[in-house]
């Protein structure tokens, strides 16, 4: 299975085995994080136990049980695209983790933050769970995705097109609706005219460029070509290269 096979099966896990991430996994995972922070200027971590994180129930409300691995994802503060980054390449590990069988979960506010180390010169954006988790969801893992989840938003709700689209569209836009995003609000917005392909985020929250650059990585394993960095960024699909 390939990081863009993996879109169609994903869904956030919050449930964890005790047992670790096989090594062979972990050094795979770990080579993807360097070439991740090569190519961006993040400094994404691997965090083997980070299970303090999620100890207390005061600050994850018991929505997470028995974790142990995260992705700590952080980078430069004065990057002013640190948070669409940190969705972007966040999500492409996500997926990466997918195909290799483990599960995962984007993790905003709910975590103890007070054991993760940053420089002073960096931002801690967010954590992602990782690790084994039961074949099957549990009941109690079901019971919170149905508490939280909205109905995905359709390809019309989530985009604007001037024209007739080009397959390429679709083939993204159809992969976008399988993208999460904070409280599965589906914010991220894409404009198709005259030829241009436009994503944007209204920005009122503040993860919501970490869901513009989820979106986008989403599109573009789909589609092909590639997005511009910010908000209301142009789309250059492999055709125009």
């Amino acid at each position: 299975m390939n990081i863009t096979q993996a879109i169609d099966i994903r869904k956030s896990r919050r449930t964890y085995l005790s047992t670790p991430i096989e090594p062979a996994k972990t050094a795979l995972l770990k080579s993807r994080i360097e070439e991740y922070n090569q190519k961006s200027n993040l400094t994404i971590r691997f965090m083997e136990n980070g299970s303090a994180a999620f100890s207390g129930i005061r600050k994850s409300y018991g929505l997470f049980k028995g974790v142990r691995s995260l992705f700590i994802m952080k980078g430069p503060a004065k990057d002013p695209y640190l948070k669409e980054k940190i969705g972007y390449y966040g999500e492409l590990l996500i997926l990466e983790a997918t195909a290799l069988g483990l599960g995962t979960c984007w993790v905003g506010g709910t975590f103890d933050a007070s054991g993760i180390r940053k420089a002073p010169d960096e931002d801690l954006i967010c954590v992602i769970t990782v690790g084994n988790v039961p074949e099957e969801e549990t009941l109690r893992e079901r019971m919170i995705y149905k508490a939280i989840h909205r109905k995905t938003k359709s390809i019309g709700e989530m985009s604007e097109v001037v024209g007739e689209p080009p397959l390429w569209l679709k083939k993204g836009m159809k992969a976008v609706q399988k993208a999460p995003s904070t409280r599965n609000t589906q914010k991220v917005l894409f404009l198709y005219k005259a030829g241009v392909l436009r994503a944007s985020v209204p920005d009122t929250d503040r993860f919501d460029y970490v869901d513009l650059g989820i979106a986008k990585a989403h599109f573009e394993l789909a589609a092909g070509g590639k997005f511009e960095l910010g908000n209301s960024a142009k789309y250059v699909s492999m055709e125009e290269e």
